[in-house]
């Protein structure tokens, strides 16, 4: 059994535990003992963008006198991370406001993020029931250790096996140090459609069982047979006095009941304050309705988290980030209390540490956007296009502005398919823009239409986008674009630890 225990700041933001089974040592190793100690270094693979330092771990290993039993595996976190120290010369650990954050499986990488932006913020996991890991390892008598194999189990059934081979073997001497990345290689090996892809697996044409759609998330393999999640808050009374948020993603239908249910359950466990960070409102676009009949799902959605219960402190704070339609403020009841927060400052960083940055001018692709945004980047030259009609079609024109030898970065909300934006890039090409590039909050990007303006699909920077900005609050769609030119990702780890402060 390998217990992982990451104190109590790390405690949930890795695999809490994986159960490793070992093959018998050789007779020449029945009495080899392992070190009490060993130092090892960590990388995290998926966080190098956001912190070059690797970390320096302790790893306590016990072990039976005759080798029979299982290896006990304690990893213990740096006692004084770059992170740490930060934290605590900037004096406001003291009278920081400690929160415990919760978080959807697939917002496991922002939450990392958020983790690391203060010692104040601790990462608890949500129980999705089931899920259970075996990696089989074979010491050799060289003293070296192989993972061989790896397999899983949810709900008492076991999944078809991963093979690893030899190439995903840890081959380091025992006594040294060692590069122990147990939960890196359970991660890795989840059958996800991306991980099928990576063994060579066509998913091209698949689709999640439960939703019908070809955007999976992890707790969909974590579910009761007839669909409904299998939940429970790990240590309940553990947060009893406790400021406590969730990191939400309603990524799809499939999983807005799954985390209503825990942000329901959340405020009933006697915590000091609730807060739901929702980067993404879904149904922001569907605000307002034209015809008699028509449903704006943006107010359904209000109100399914306006039903939020009220918890000691008071009712629910509500984070979302660039929401379509400010006037959406007005769809959610007294029982919550929503806070807008925006990724534009994300932008105008990036945007001054261009080598160009003096040479920057905005575009908007219609009058909304401009609305929206222009007192956020009114320091920038604008240019603001719009649709107009000609015979049956509908052009995108530039209504004002010039964009001649300037480098153009069109700014909006979010991006579906994309069409709007590459009309925009082209029109703004032809009128003499020497660069053109884009930034949006939320990728949504469905039936991977990002691939329009991926370089590697036919655009290049000169009849595409140069830069294409995104924010990490449709996680999905960042695990896709990663290192995939010209996308960027723009973390909202920063922004939303500070919110958590209010």
């Amino acid at each position: 059994m390998v217990n992982e225990e990451y104190g109590a700041k790390h405690s949930s933001a890795l695999l809490s535990t994986a159960n490793i089974m070992l093959h018998p040592f050789p007779p020449d190793q029945r009495n080899h003992r392992f070190p009490t100690n060993l130092n090892c270094q960590l990388s995290d693979n998926g966080a190098h963008s956001y912190n070059q330092q690797q970390k320096q771990w302790t790893v306590d290993c016990v072990s039976s006198a005759d080798g029979n039993d299982p290896i006990h595996i304690i990893i213990k976190p740096p006692v004084n991370s770059t992170v740490n120290s930060l934290a605590m010369s900037s004096g406001n650990l003291k009278n920081a406001k400690k929160v415990c954050l919760f978080y959807a499986a697939e917002m496991e990488e922002l939450a990392k993020r958020i983790a690391a932006q203060s010692d104040a913020i601790e990462l608890r996991g949500i129980n999705w029931r089931g899920l259970s890991r075996w990696l089989e390892v074979e010491l050799r008598s060289d003293s070296k250790f192989t993972v061989r194999r790896l397999s899983f189990l949810i709900d008492d059934k076991f999944l078809a096996p991963f093979a690893l081979g030899r190439n995903r073997s840890w081959n380091d001497w025992i006594p040294r140090k060692v590069n122990v990345a147990v939960w890196r290689a359970a991660n890795n090996h989840l059958p996800t459609m991306s991980c099928l892809s990576s063994h060579g697996v066509d998913v091209s044409s698949s689709m999640c069982p439960l939703c019908e759609s070809a955007q999976e998330s992890l707790e969909h393999t974590l579910k009761f047979e007839d669909g409904f999640p299998n939940l429970s808050i790990p240590n309940a009374h553990g947060i009893r006095g406790e400021h406590v948020a969730f990191l939400a993603s309603f990524s799809s239908p499939g999983v807005i009941f799954e985390q209503l249910s825990i942000s329901y359950a959340l405020p009933k466990l006697f915590i000091s304050s609730f807060t739901l960070v929702l980067p993404f409102f879904p149904t922001g676009t569907s605000e307002r309705m034209e015809d008699e009949g028509d449903i704006a799902t943006a107010f359904t959605l209000a109100r399914f988290l306006s039903n939020i219960p009220i918890s000691r402190g008071g009712p629910t704070s509500v984070v979302i980030y660039d929401i379509h339609a400010l006037q959406e403020r007005f769809y959610f009841d007294d029982n919550v209390l929503p806070c807008f927060e925006s990724g534009i400052p994300l932008l105008k960083s990036r945007l001054q540490q261009l080598p160009d940055s003096d040479n920057i001018s905005i575009a908007f692709p219609d009058d909304g956007a401009w609305k929206r945004f222009h007192k956020q980047l009114q320091h920038f030259p604008m240019i603001i296009c719009a649709k107009v009609r000609e015979g049956d079609q509908r052009i995108v024109r530039i209504k004002e502005g010039d964009p001649k030898g300037r480098h153009v970065v069109i700014v909006d909300d979010l991006v579906q398919s994309g069409g709007t934006l590459i009309e925009c890039q082209k029109v703004l090409a032809e009128h003499g823009a020497t660069k053109v590039s884009a930034y949006v909050t939320h990728g949504v990007f469905p039936k991977r239409s990002w691939e329009r303006f991926a370089h590697d699909k036919g655009g290049s920077p000169d009849n595409g986008l140069t830069y294409f900005w995104i924010t990490d609050s449709c996680p999905l769609t960042v695990k896709e674009v990663k290192n995939k030119p010209p996308f960027e990702v723009l973390s909202l780890a920063s922004s939303i630890a500070a919110t958590l402060q209010i």
